[in-house]
């Protein structure tokens, strides 16, 4: 089999479970919390939360551009379907003017964020080699499909457009206007389970560090208050049609 050839099939297994990836490094984020945050640990406090929001800035800035994308798109395209490639239109406008991938680019930053919050920068680093090789292979699988579906539509946009780093200048107004029913129905998920994420890694950095503290009370509020967020959007989005929107 040509070495092109294994890429795709391997990214058309992968693609399945690119949503879950964090998950096979969360054992190893649980060990690392025992060290505390050797951040604020080695020199000093301020820089600890210069850090600490650093990592938060990563999180937001990914989930931005997932707003940012979803936000602008018709339906069944930038979808979260797992079975099989799905791209009933091929978007090339907003976001995927600057970038052929902008939510694989958003998924990376919000990976790192969660992983860097943890203050292990040797985990991070393998995460980051990780998730170059694993989105590699997706997109191989993705620019297959595409191109055999849309041909030279989808060749000469490629040609113009990176496959994961933005090109700013290339930035075109999206064809559709921007719909917050869509994103809120749609992108629910990850801000809810980044927000999570983040809250048990500082909880855990508390509790299991060198010098255990306990959680503040306000964090438990905060935490309460995203649940309760969220059973609502599950609620709309399951028993009602408030979310819906025709052809987003």
């Amino acid at each position: 089999m040509l070495l092109g050839d294994h890429m795709q099939r391997t990214g058309q297994n992968l693609f399945r479970w690119r949503s879950y990836v964090l998950l096979a490094f969360v054992p190893f984020i649980v060990l690392t919390l025992r060290n505390g945050e050797v951040v604020e640990l080695g020199l000093g406090d301020r820089i600890g939360d210069l850090y600490e929001a650093f990592c938060i800035g990563l999180v937001v800035l990914g989930g931005a551009i997932r707003v940012g994308t979803v936000g602008f798109v018709p339906a069944g395209t930038s979808g979260r379907n797992t079975k099989a490639q799905i791209a009933e239109a091929l978007n090339t406008t907003g976001l995927y003017s600057v970038t052929r991938n902008p939510l694989y680019l958003a998924n990376c930053l919000i990976y790192l964020g969660v992983a860097a919050f943890s203050q292990n920068l040797v985990l991070t680093l393998v995460l980051a080699l990780v998730l170059m090789l694993y989105y590699e292979r997706i997109i191989s699988a993705e620019e297959a499909f595409l191109t055999r579906k849309y041909g030279r539509s989808y060749i000469e946009w490629a040609a113009r457009t990176p496959a994961f780093l933005p090109r700013l200048g290339n930035w075109q107004r999206p064809a559709l206007p921007f719909c917050l029913r869509t994103v809120i129905r749609r992108e629910h998920p990850t801000i809810f389970g980044a927000f999570v994420a983040l809250w048990l890694i500082n909880a855990g950095l508390d509790l299991m560090g060198p010098q255990p503290e306990p959680i503040e009370s306000s964090a438990f509020l905060a935490l309460g208050a995203a649940v309760l967020v969220e059973l609502a959007v599950l609620f709309l989005k399951k028993r009602t049609t408030l979310l819906r929107v025709a052809g987003r």
